[in-house]
């Protein structure tokens, strides 16, 4: 019975259809056709059936007649209606849900004729493209978004936005959800877009852009007034494991973890929370991602220069242990200074351990690649050393 309205339905549909397209060839017929047709070329022009034959994977261009939650019907200028069915809807519910009649839309072609007569649509690659094109807009005008939290992901969250996924950094969420994302699951959240790249299917997202108000424009102008060793206080907005990242004046910057000190940095969580005011130096601006390149370490001296002065070669010299490595134990000279103990220097069972002092003795020193070779200081001097 269901199947019998349904049927009743999409013919009355097509008839519909049937004599819009007759009523526009009569117009056509009447200035252009010859009222007698001859050929069937004539005749199919008459009737206002289409000679244009299309195949799968087409792309049309189409007038929306009606919707509902079960199908689009298409106006495609052909002899019968484009239709995009329920199961293909499933898949593009975000787009569609604002498409009304009249809209004009772009499909491709599943099926040129299916057993009702219909032209079957997918709307998947235009609605796509079409996502993208906005978001491209968006970014431009500087322009909010609202999305929705999906899951965690590491750095950050993912989000969805009319059925494109994308991923806001911790670093760019509020401070109260930088250390816990989990709390935007499943709540809507004003971003704005700061990186697209359709190629890649990359579409990264601020809420702390948003919250700050923070445009393209303003950005770009903000940026043009900084340059490479300006000295900038902001504060620490993230911490990740290659760095922290930065705010002044609502622009990203990251200090990466080997700009941080002259001296290694294991953890980056020991000297630094979010929400801390630092200084900075900027090394680079990046204006086509509108962010900049920091460094704290360079606003204090480094303490490589003179090197051979303070550290000449057989000097002797004592530090502290500070880390291992299988080939052999790192020593703090000075903050910023280390040197290597290689562990063919050392007799087995006698290594320091970290937090050790230690006498050592300057063997080579290479100032290109910042390295210190030592050697612990002999009880007596072995016959031909140098």
């Amino acid at each position: 019975m269901v199947k019998d309205q349904k049927d009743t339905t999409i013919k009355a549909k097509i008839s519909r259809k049937s004599v819009k397209t007759e009523h526009s060839a009569v117009t056509v017929k009447s200035s252009k056709i010859n009222s007698n047709p001859q050929t069937m070329e004539e005749l199919l022009a008459v009737s206002g059936i289409s000679t244009f034959s299309m195949k799968k994977g087409d792309t049309v261009k189409g007038t929306i007649v009606s919707t509902s939650p079960k199908e689009i019907l298409v106006d495609i200028g052909k002899k019968s209606f484009g239709i995009v069915a329920e199961w293909e809807l499933d898949q593009v519910r975000d787009y569609v849900q604002n498409l009304k009649s009249g809209d004009k839309v772009v499909a491709q072609v599943v099926n040129p004729e299916n057993e009702y007569g219909y032209t079957v649509l997918s709307l998947r690659k235009a609605s796509m493209e079409t996502r993208w094109q906005v978001l491209a807009g968006i970014k431009e005008t500087g322009e909010d978004i609202e999305v929705t939290g999906l899951e965690t992901a590491k750095g950050g969250i993912l989000v969805d936005w009319q059925g494109l996924r994308g991923f806001v950094p911790s670093t760019q969420l509020e401070t109260q959800f930088a250390t816990s994302p989990m709390q935007l699951l499943n709540r809507k959240i004003k971003v704005k877009v700061i990186e697209l790249d359709q190629a890649i299917n990359r579409l990264v997202l601020s809420q702390k852009a948003s919250v700050l108000g923070v445009t393209p424009s303003a950005q770009r102008e903000k940026l043009k007034k900084i340059k490479p060793d300006d000295v900038l206080k902001g504060n620490v907005s993230g911490i990740a494991p290659f760095g922290v990242f930065v705010d002044v004046d609502g622009i990203e910057g990251l200090v990466h973890i080997s700009e941080v000190a002259w001296e290694k940095v294991e953890n980056l969580t020991d000297l630094y929370k979010v929400g801390n005011e630092v200084e900075v130096v900027v090394l680079d601006v990046n204006e086509n991602e509108g962010k900049l390149n920091l460094s704290l370490k360079r606003l204090t001296p480094d303490p490589w220069k003179n090197i051979l002065d303070r550290y000449p070669i057989e000097a002797g010299v004592s530090g502290k242990v500070v880390r291992s490595a299988p080939y052999g134990i790192f020593v703090q000279l000075e903050p910023g200074i280390e040197g290597l103990l290689h562990i063919s220097k050392i007799n087995p069972g006698e290594e320091p351990a970290i937090g050790d002092k230690v006498e050592c003795m300057v063997e080579k020193i290479d100032t290109i690649k910042r390295k210190i070779s030592l050697t612990l200081v002999p009880k007596e001097k072995p016959v031909g050393y140098r």
